[in-house]
């Protein structure tokens, strides 16, 4: 049997390799956490709002076990290294924003130098130059809903019905409503 893999570990696994981004969302996702006093959620006890679709994302799944799928992670895609984590249990919440120097942190040398030096270096910032923390007041959203199917009129194939639009009188999927 082999040593059990590190969150870090875990995260460039699920990633596919290690970058920045990934770095980023993981100290993002752990001082979340640790502001919290939470573990990773093993349903839906947290929730992660995310500002950007980029590789700490996926970090931030690992570190947290917020999913799209669960319902506790949601995309607000502003374009900003900013995440916010909330407890449902406590009703507390955090947003962490990474700073601009954190996410351009350059090579020691000036010779081009690998990503691994580049990570390292947003790994081992201390934290108060890596991210802004700021309680958040906003009200955690409600747990995932359960949709029921219905068949799009025009494709035949099931949409949840909160996918579902009107077109020409019939329920559609939002492809063919042309949305």
């Amino acid at each position: 049997m082999g040593e059990e893999k590190s969150d870090w570990e875990k995260c460039v696994e699920f990633h596919g390799h290690i970058c920045p981004g990934v770095a980023m969302g993981y100290r993002a996702a752990k001082i979340g956490l640790q502001e919290l006093a939470a573990r990773r959620a093993l349903d839906e006890e947290l929730v992660a709002i995310v500002e950007n679709d980029a590789c700490g994302v996926d970090a931030v799944m690992v570190i947290t076990g917020c999913t799209l799928g669960k319902g506790n992670l949601l995309l607000r895609n502003f374009g900003k290294n900013a995440y916010t984590f909330m407890s449902r249990k406590s009703g507390v919440g955090v947003r962490i924003y990474v700073k601009a120097g954190a996410r351009n942190v350059q090579p020691v040398s000036l010779r081009p130098a690998p990503q691994q030096s580049i990570v390292q270096q947003i790994l081992d910032i201390p934290q108060e130059e890596f991210c802004t923390i700021q309680n958040i007041e906003e009200s955690i959203p409600k747990p995932a809903r359960i949709f029921n199917s219905i068949t799009c009129a025009f494709c035949g194939e099931a949409v949840s019905e909160a996918g579902a639009r009107l077109k020409d009188g019939k329920l559609a999927c939002i492809p063919c409503a042309g949305q």
